[in-house]
């Protein structure tokens, strides 16, 4: 559903921004043409995608593109064969697009008036400093409207697809039993921890001097110096005083690579020098506390909420899956770039994977 949101706000704003006056946005160069190198695209059919007796043209993909690959890849540019999927996931969000804008009037939804003219108003206040804004909203209001109320036919049908009826209790405790994972506590570790402090500031110099510090202690830790007495020498955290504990952890208190970090070791053991925004760090895990499982009358709530949301998402993925197959649905992917072929695992003769040589 969002996806079909930024693809309206897409043609919205591109309309506005024409219509303003202001510089339209530039996507990144590596996303400005989405063609594999060296095929002849002016020579190719305008035609992106046919759905039924709709079209898509390469002009409405190339918009599409450039604008969700500003958002998806702000970073940097991203490998060929994340960009041949991303191609790819651009081409069927507009597809489906069409799709369920044609069953939400098939089931005779009627835009919601009162929710369309919100955000018309949220237009006028976006735009209410600017001179240009009450002409041009004449001009765009005929291709603002039409974008909202359909935006709206799709969040109806959305809505009503997901929501599913209420599970039974036979099958929420199936569900419960399936999914013990789902109803257990994440593990409490105890940690200790020595900081060696360093400004965020600080050069690359002084960043690995610090690194180099911290490799000597782990030696010395490792070798069986008493963690507790070196953290209070060494540490630059406000656990020092208590040779770096910081006591029994709850999820999420121990966020990043820190966690990811202390989730590999196993008790008694101490981490590499792990490098943080406050400094280097290094972990010892003391102890790990794993609670028991809770009971179903317990878990009754957090099961109710998960079936619901995993039953909704089956209910709208199965509707995307079955307009796909009562609808023609042509793609051309011509201009693509290749997706990376499967990786073949060479088998036994009994039909079995090949066994690692020792």
């Amino acid at each position: 559903m969002k996806a079909e949101r930024n693809r309206n706000n897409l043609f919205i704003n591109l309309a506005l921004l024409l219509l303003l006056g202001n510089t339209l946005p530039v996507a990144h160069e590596a996303f400005a043409n989405p063609v594999t190198k060296g095929s002849a695209a002016a020579k190719k059919s305008p035609v992106f995608a046919t759905v039924g007796d709709k079209v898509i043209t390469w002009r409405e993909y190339r918009e599409a593109y450039n604008h969700d690959a500003k958002n998806r890849f702000f970073h940097g540019k991203p490998s060929d064969e994340v960009l041949a999927a991303f191609q790819r996931e651009v081409g069927n969000k507009l597809v489906d697009d069409i799709l369920l804008l044609k069953e939400a009037k098939r089931r005779k939804l009627k835009p919601n008036s009162a929710a369309v003219n919100e955000e018309l108003q949220k237009y006028d206040r976006k735009f209410a400093n600017d001179p240009k804004w009450p002409e041009t909203r004449k001009r765009i209001l005929p291709i603002l409207t039409k974008t909202l109320n359909d935006d709206n036919l799709r969040k109806q049908l959305e809505a009503l697809v997901r929501d599913v009826p209420p599970p039974t209790t036979k099958q929420l405790r199936a569900y419960f039993d399936a999914h013990p994972d789902k109803f257990t506590s994440p593990p409490q570790p105890k940690i200790s921890v020595i900081l060696i402090r360093v400004d965020p500031s600080s050069s690359n110099a002084e960043w690995q001097k610090a690194m180099e510090e911290g490799e000597g202690l782990v030696k010395r830790l490792r070798a069986g110096e008493d963690f507790a007495a070196m953290a209070r020498e060494y540490s630059g955290d406000i656990t020092a005083d208590e040779g770096g504990d910081m006591g029994y952890m709850h999820a999420g208190m121990l966020p990043g690579l820190p966690e990811q970090t202390v989730a590999k070791l196993q008790p008694g053991e101490t981490s590499d020098p792990v490098r943080l925004l406050e400094g280097v760090a290094i972990f010892r895990l003391t102890d790990r506390i794993q609670p028991p499982p809770l009971s179903f009358e317990a878990s009754k709530h957090r099961a109710q909420e998960l079936w619901h949301t995993e039953q909704g998402d089956l209910a709208w993925k199965n509707l995307n899956a079955k307009l796909r197959k009562q609808t023609p649905v042509h793609i051309d992917e011509s201009r693509f770039l290749p997706l990376p072929k499967p990786v073949e695992k060479p088998a036994n003769n009994d039909g079995g994977a090949t066994p690692a040589k020792k």
